[in-house]
């Protein structure tokens, strides 16, 4: 195979270099690869799906609740945040289909939520859903 140019030596070489093409593209896809993982990292949660008609509580579920202050009650009673995991291990083992739902002030910070929803998922709760006020129109 001859690599040299038939005719004038002149004119243009017409044939497109893809080397520097493929280099870019196979360091972008390692990239992506080597980053992949990183982005997927969250607590795995079974949330329930949004629906128009709001759902009654169930006889087997419990209410955790937060105030803007930072205390945490179960079912409306005081519990402190390092004693909610063994609790909720004992209402799991208890009911292991048991529900349960989260209501926040809205001036709750975002790291005791994603703290609780942790513990939760831990403790083995397969359904925990979330309390909100519906939107005055």
């Amino acid at each position: 195979m001859s690599f040299g140019r038939l005719g004038d030596t002149n004119e243009p070489m017409s044939d497109m270099n893809v080397i520097p093409l493929v280099d870019v593209m196979l360091v972008l896809l390692v990239i992506f690869i080597v980053t992949a993982p990183i982005i997927t990292h969250s607590v795995q949660l079974e949330l329930p799906r949004a629906s128009s008609a709001p759902s009654e509580e169930t006889v087997d579920s419990v209410t955790l609740a937060l105030d803007g202050a930072g205390g945490l009650y179960w079912n409306n009673t005081p519990i402190d945040q390092s004693a909610l995991f063994g609790r909720l291990q004992e209402a799991v083992t208890a009911d292991p289909e048991l529900a349960v739902y989260l209501r926040a002030d809205r001036d709750t910070r975002y790291e005791v939520l994603a703290r609780i929803m942790a513990d939760a998922r831990r403790a083995g709760v397969a359904r925990l859903g979330f309390i909100s006020q519906p939107d005055e129109n």
